[in-house]
């Protein structure tokens, strides 16, 4: 899980970044890659969750079959 960790947050940064680009469109001010790392910091831990039991889920089927 801790492998995952730095590419979940990423992820989420990312994500933020573009969800501020959206809100420009209804006025909202733009908001600096900066802001988006720092926001996605305390996100990466359940994003980092929830992509460790999804790869989990996909090796147990794969077991499976």
């Amino acid at each position: 899980m801790a492998l995952l960790w730095p590419f979940a947050t990423a992820a989420a940064a990312i994500n933020l970044f573009l969800l501020g680009l959206i809100g420009l469109s209804i006025g909202l001010p733009a908001m600096q890659p900066v802001t988006a790392l720092w926001l996605a910091l305390p996100l990466g831990l359940p994003a980092t969750w929830l992509a460790a039991r999804w790869v989990a889920g996909l090796i147990a089927e794969a077991e499976r079959a």
